[in-house]
């Protein structure tokens, strides 16, 4: 038995200061790391102690295991936790923590190692009796073997994936992948099986000990994903035949024996669509849906890691599973713009009802270029999922987020889109339905209307008439105000007690209530703090409107057919032979640029002739970076 009394994380964000929580709990002293732009993040100011891991780049702090142990070793640590991502499934890492004399909180080095390679993982579950999909040689595949998914061997989290539906689009999908898991994992090793259309991604929590114990958590839904990588996730996973479901938690119960397993570990399935479940993989760390299994069981997984790693022997069952949990991963991100990540400052995150929020972030905090773009999990556990689905809906669509495009209405549509509420579930449901997911929030107009009525509130207590006068020449001309959202900009009139269709009942700087074709709505009003953007939330939605000047500065131009980067990142590729002078085609890829673990491909806008190309491969830019010039062609 080993008696822990002080616990490093190497981690940041969210699963850091989850992980404190349960250690305090414990009461273990707490030990952060953080990179220099995480100097002041929550995950930093909820620990003990922190010590700096100099640097900003993940390459430079969060993934240098030399310096996260000697970071333990300074600060008196005598455990060391991995959280999910960066070092979690680095078996060099694990094995150097522990002949560092720290207790390493996490399966067996030689366990990770086994796992590590996909290729090598499925050739052990094999032997398992774990069934499992044949490989597709991509050398040589015929359009029978189509559609194929690469992946990469050593990768995970939707990194090094790609969809081949065209034998034509094979060889430069798997140098898009290569490239990819290289510089995500240093191993550019890709493989392929065949893509299953409309198949579940459904897993199973695995719980073992050094004791020859081995629990089988139930089974978890994760099939909504976009990228490959999951948004909501639930437990259990609906609608499972009990055979299905025991056949799932016998195959994880071999693979984690399979490879002498201890600790918290998912074993991953794919479900076809007539019920036949196929090995995916195992990752050998907690996972960031987790939660999920905790609400549905009663259960603090990391508290049980840790007795684990002290050498606790569990119980010899697990105890039984109650109600319906459901996880939604709020990203900041603009879905309808492919999924593009966004950066800047939080100037709120409130999210009201009774679920659990697991996040990195408060108010005031800075959202940054180098890490995921996640602002929090939002968990809501019921007897029944109806109930759940329901509560995280509701949840999630009164919550009040600015500063920051976020996927949340995404996330509300989704929780009552009619198949998700039906348990219709399968990883192609963003293919089929995001475009209708992300329309522009209606009533935008009416938001308008009471951001300007708030802006011309006075001091409480005024008469109503005179609150939202105002000086004007001409008494009968109407006030106006210009607001835009969403590519649409707004002129809203309104006399100062009248407007047409609406009734204004109370009018406060941050507070407007209207009364909208007979129905009472209360709108709530916040400005940024340099009044570049007000924020209107309400039931019938949330906009983020950008006041528009009278006169707008004649020099804001940009040269037709620049192309700008839509986010701060790094080029990390230019299309091969890609010069000034190039002819180029609508759509065609001319630059990849990386920003937060995410590669986003810049596009031609139209075809014509390259003109100007100020990037190349490496180069970091700021958003709205002028990278290459396309003019196009006359048309004929």
């Amino acid at each position: 038995m080993t008696n822990l009394t002080s616990l490093l994380v190497a981690n940041r964000g969210e699963i850091a200061v989850r992980i404190f929580r349960t250690a305090r709990d414990l009461g273990l002293a707490t030990v952060a790391v953080h990179s220099d732009p995480d100097a002041d993040a929550l995950h930093v100011r909820a620990a003990d102690a922190a010590v700096r891991l100099p640097g900003a780049a993940p390459a430079d702090t969060y993934l240098r295991g030399d310096l996260v142990i000697k970071a333990a070793l300074a600060a008196g640590a005598d455990a060391v936790h991995p959280g999910y991502g960066f070092l979690s499934e680095n078996a060099d890492f694990a094995r150097q923590v522990q002949d560092s004399g720290l207790t390493w909180i996490g399966p067996p080095p030689e366990a990770i190692e086994a796992m590590a390679s996909k290729t090598r993982a499925k050739e052990l579950m094999r032997a398992a009796g774990v069934p499992l999909l044949d490989p597709v040689d991509p050398a040589a595949a015929t359009p029978a073997d189509l559609p194929l998914l690469l992946k990469a061997a050593a990768g995970g989290g939707g990194r090094g994936m790609r969809v081949v539906r065209d034998l034509d689009a094979l060889e430069e999908a798997l140098h898009a992948a290569s490239a990819e898991a290289a510089s995500a994992f240093g191993d550019g090793e890709v493989f392929a099986e065949p893509y299953v259309e409309r198949g579940r991604h459904v897993e199973v929590q695995i719980l073992a000990d050094a004791h020859g114990t081995v629990w089988a958590l139930g089974t978890r839904d994760c099939s909504l994903q976009r990228r490959h990588q999951k948004v909501i996730e639930e437990a259990p996973a609906p609608g499972l035949p009990d055979t299905l479901r025991e056949r799932l938690h016998r195959a994880a119960v071999a693979a984690a024996r399979a490879v002498s397993y201890r600790g918290a570990g998912t074993v991953e399935f794919l479900v076809t669509a007539d019920g036949r479940p196929y090995f995916l993989e195992m990752n050998t760390r907690l996972q960031v849906e987790h939660p999920v299994t905790e609400a549905v069981f009663g259960l603090d997984l990391v508290a049980l890691q840790l007795r684990v790693a002290e050498g606790e022997a569990l119980p010899p069952e697990p105890p039984e599973p109650t109600g319906h949990a459901v996880e939604a991963r709020l990203y900041a991100e603009d879905p309808a713009q492919d999924w593009r990540p966004q950066t800047g400052v939080l100037h709120t995150l409130d999210i009201p009802g009774r679920v659990r929020v697991d996040t990195g972030f408060t108010d005031g905090d800075t959202v940054g270029i180098h890490y995921d773009p996640m602002l929090a999990k939002v968990v809501a556990h019921a007897p029944t999922r109806a109930e759940a689905v329901r509560a995280l809906a509701h949840a999630l669509a009164g919550a009040r987020i600015h500063g920051l495009t976020t996927n949340r209405a995404l996330l509300v549509g989704s929780l009552r889109h009619p198949e998700f509420t039906a348990a219709q579930l399968d990883t192609g449901f963003y293919d089929r339905h995001l475009a209708a997911l992300t329309e522009p929030a209606k009533d935008a107009g009416t938001a308008a209307l009471a951001a300007a009525l708030a802006e011309a509130a006075p001091a409480p207590g005024a008469p109503l008439a005179a609150r939202l006068g105002g000086w004007r020449n001409l008494r009968s001309q109407p006030h106006t105000r210009r607001y835009a959202t969403a590519g649409t900009e707004y002129e809203v009139q309104y006399h100062p007690v009248d407007h047409p269709g609406v009734r204004v009942l109370a009018v406060e700087r941050h507070l407007v209530t209207l009364e909208v074709d007979g129905i009472r709505r209360v709108f709530h009003v916040k400005r940024n703090s340099n009044n570049t953007e007000v924020y209107v939330d309400s039931p019938l939605g949330a906009h983020t409107l950008t006041p528009v000047p009278r006169f707008p500065d004649p020099e804001d131009r940009t040269e037709p057919g620049s192309l700008l980067a839509p986010m701060p990142g790094t080029v990390v590729r230019v299309a091969e032979g890609l010069a000034p002078g190039s002819p180029v085609t609508a759509g065609q890829p001319l630059l990849w640029l990386e920003a937060m673990k995410m590669e986003h491909r810049i596009l031609a806008p139209a075809t014509g002739t390259l003109t100007a190309l100020h990037a190349a491969t490496g180069q970091q830019v700021e958003y709205g970076a002028l990278l290459a010039v396309v003019q196009e062609e006359p048309q004929s």
